[in-house]
């Protein structure tokens, strides 16, 4: 049996190298592998607990499938569609949110980080995770590429599997989480985890000049040889390039205290990882854009709608 597998990114803000690493890549990677089917979401829904510019919702959505497919996703081989084109979503996100509880809600840290950062705190922040178990479990997902913050979601998605199963019998699946060793959680610019929320990212397809802007203002540590933070991020870059731990030490050892030179180096190695795919957005048209959604939408629906019509059953909406 295959294995299928699904994520998804916010468009929301401008994809950056934590985006990349900690849920793109090893999505693509688990693309290539003939025993898995992939499922690959816009989740413009959840962009909506912090985005209300019209425009530039609009121009995200191009834009981060743009970046999806420049960084090497295959519509041929993956599912590539947008949330808000099923509305599947909706209604067994409203099921789920009908059985847990506020408390249980209240202890999700993602939502009391956001807040504490200043987000507001609305409603649709607050239930996000009974939607996000919803995106996976509409398509008996079986494995989740996350970022070690979103750990507990996936836990949060199994409590809601199992309040459901115990209410209406055994119909949903239970998935299971998948982070990749060393970049579940790519460091930000601050030494935070990376995020549009704290202002603290690198762009993934930023010009070279946004790209060094960004690498310019890691925080830097005086205290030592080696600017932990900088060395973070391009521990997370040089296993993209296939180099050890080993040489990255080495390098840093070379230039101990040379923090500007570390930088320009790390600006550079970044410049290799995405350079031909910069190339490749550039050539990406919106009519390729709303021909691959469109199809994208369509076979989610396939699943998902076999899904809901048993979902309906089980709990007493069909008649």
């Amino acid at each position: 049996m295959k294995k299928r597998i699904l994520t998804g990114l916010q468009p929301s803000g401008t994809l950056h190298i934590g985006n990349y690493f900690g849920s793109l890549k090893p999505l693509i990677d688990l693309m290539g592998q003939e025993d898995n089917e992939v499922l690959l979401m816009v989740a413009d829904y959840h962009a909506l607990t912090s985005l209300r510019d019209t425009a530039e919702l609009k121009t995200n959505i191009y834009n981060i499938v743009r970046d999806y497919l420049a960084a090497g996703v295959d519509p041929k081989k993956v599912i590539l569609f947008r949330q808000s084109d099923n509305q599947d979503h909706m209604e067994l996100g409203w099921i789920l949110n009908c059985l847990v509880t506020v408390p249980f809600l209240m202890q999700a840290h993602s939502y009391k980080d956001k807040v504490a950062k200043g987000l507001e705190p609305n409603a649709g922040l607050f239930t996000y995770p009974m939607l996000m178990a919803a995106d996976i479990t509409l398509y008996n997902t079986d494995i989740v590429p996350v970022g070690e913050d979103q750990r507990q979601h996936l836990e949060y998605t199994r409590e809601a599997v199992t309040k459901f199963n115990n209410a209406y019998g055994k119909i949903l699946k239970e998935p299971k989480e998948l982070i990749v060793a060393g970049v579940g959680v790519v460091p930000g610019t601050d030494g935070q985890k990376m995020s549009k929320s704290y202002k603290n990212t690198i762009p993934f397809f930023g010009t070279h000049e946004e790209t060094q802007k960004a690498v310019m203002s890691i925080v830097t540590d005086s205290s030592g040889d080696r600017p932990v933070n900088v060395y973070n991020i391009h521990n997370v870059i040089y296993r993209a390039l296939g180099k050890s731990q080993d040489e990255l030490d080495a390098l840093y050892h070379e230039h101990a205290g040379k923090y500007k030179v570390l930088k320009d180096i790390l600006v550079d190695d970044i410049e290799i990882v995405i350079g031909g795919m910069r190339e490749k957005r550039a050539q990406i048209t919106d009519d390729e854009i709303r021909h691959i959604l469109k199809d994208g939408a369509a076979r989610a629906k396939a699943i998902s709608n076999t899904m809901m019509q048993k979902i309906r059953a089980a709990v007493g909406i069909t008649l």
